[in-house]
């Protein structure tokens, strides 16, 4: 690293035990998910007697691409539906690749699907492509609002694209988003009205309608009853605005019972602040000290019109949360010795981490990586704890003449020549995280024992 200083080890500190890391739900997930896919693919092929001539191949191509389309439908507003066994199992950034590569999968075969079934009928009544459209379009039952669902599901996958999404505002692409669920609603009449493996069979329509009002059910307990229940019970409100460095607060939210939140430090909140300008953004911030019995903290950076204007908040401001989520937490761990990497106002959960994972002195190490000192936040609060648990601290920063502080293989070995038996957790900007991840495997370490989540979810 260009440049490293800040080392700090005290030797106060007790014994605590180690806990045994908990295995991610992730693999039975992908399993279940995969299995249903199977089903999916049964299912036609129980209907299917033959296959006949190219437009019988065809249609049968493009029936198979419009069951996996509706499966998909349903798996991906599942993973969106903020289930805690997801969320705070498989971790939410984790969950939000899963989503966001399902959608592109989806969205491809509703593509495949409606240019094989259009084709396969064009050549089957021995018509122009055109001319088919329009007929299935204008004359099927319930193909009408299957196009417009159709369209929906097309026009968000687009705006989800990487080079689509970097220009538009979260919002925009948020409320966007939630148009899924009517284009859902649109096309689920279609599915049934004119699905070949559902006509006569009471066993699938019945199995199809589990499964979307299963899901239904999901969205409607996790993303609007329980986050109802959280605030009505523990009435949020801002206590306190604090600076912390240039750019940076904290900000000191109050509320009612909050041990019940059963928060960890690690975990963020989806907070939606109650004032001009910013009530209609959710944004997931990360507590950045250890939860209370009656007051959170998070800390954020300015890094937009809806960040910096958390340093305009006042005191009584009402709070709308949801969560906790996340699984970058203590119950990740396997190892005694924990190395915690944080880039930038990544250091927010580990700084929580750092203040309550059970370490004996020297087995906990926070390595915090910043452009200048000044960009250092938290930075006494950061001290105190090291001084106090015994453990190390150590800050990478740009020199002087603007020489970039890389974080690298040999510079990790360098302050813990021990790293593989590690630990580490790591909470930064895509690109420090990415670099950090290369280095910490060229280092030795384990691909298990990388605990990640996105800075940017």
């Amino acid at each position: 690293m260009a440049t490293t200083y800040g080392h700090r080890a005290a030797r106060r500190g007790s014994a605590q035990p180690v806990p045994r890391g908990r295995r991610s739900p992730a693999g039975p997930v992908l399993a279940l998910a995969a299995a249903g896919a199977v089903a999916v693919l049964a299912l036609w092929w129980h209907d299917t007697a033959a296959v006949v001539g190219p437009a019988g191949w065809l249609i049968g191509a493009g029936r198979i691409a419009g069951l996996l389309t509706g499966y998909g439908c349903a798996v991906l507003v599942a993973l969106m539906a903020r289930v805690p066994a997801l969320e705070r199992g498989v971790g939410s950034d984790r969950v939000a690749r899963w989503h966001a590569m399902a959608g592109r999968y989806t969205v491809c075969l509703l593509l495949a699907h409606i240019v094989l079934i259009i084709w396969g009928y064009a050549v089957q009544a021995r018509t122009g492509i055109v001319r088919e459209t329009t007929t299935v379009v204008l004359d099927y039952p319930e193909m009408l609002k299957g196009t417009a669902g159709a369209l929906i599901l097309i026009a968000v996958g687009v705006i989800s694209a990487r080079a689509v999404r970097r220009r538009v505002s979260y919002e925009t692409w948020y409320y966007l988003h939630v148009l899924t669920y009517l284009a859902l609603f649109l096309a689920f009449g279609h599915q049934l009205a004119l699905g070949a493996d559902f006509a006569g069979n009471a066993a699938a329509r019945n199995a199809w309608y589990a499964l979307y009002l299963g899901v239904a059910a999901l969205v409607v307990w996790f993303r609007v009853l329980v986050p109802v229940r959280l605030n009505v019970r523990h009435r949020l409100r801002v206590a306190a605005v604090v600076r912390e460095a240039p750019g940076v607060v904290s900000v000191l939210i109050q509320g009612r019972r909050l041990a019940e939140l059963r928060a960890e430090p690690g975990q963020f909140l989806r907070w939606r602040f109650l004032a001009g300008g910013l009530w209609w953004t959710s944004s997931p911030y990360s507590l950045s000290a250890a939860p209370r019995q009656d007051r959170l903290r998070i800390t954020v950076k300015a890094a937009g019109d809806h960040s910096a204007a958390l340093a305009l908040l006042r005191p009584g401001t009402r709070v709308w949360a949801e969560g906790p989520y996340g699984a970058l937490t203590a119950a990740r761990r396997t190892r005694s010795k924990v190395l915690l990497l944080a880039g930038g106002v990544g250091v927010t959960p580990l700084r929580a981490l750092f203040e309550t994972l059970p370490a004996r002195p020297g087995e906990l190490t926070l390595l915090y990586r910043a452009r200048t000192p000044g960009d250092l936040a938290l930075r006494s609060e950061l001290e105190s704890i090291a001084q106090s648990r015994g453990a190390r601290l150590y800050y990478a920063v740009n020199a002087a003449d603007g020489t970039r502080a890389a974080i690298t293989a040999t510079g990790l070995r360098t302050i813990l020549p021990d790293i593989a038996q590690h630990d580490v957790y790591l909470c930064g900007p895509d690109g420090m995280a990415r670099e950090s991840y290369d280095a910490l495997r060229a280092a030795g370490v384990p691909t298990g024992r990388i605990h990640h989540e996105s800075f940017e979810l």
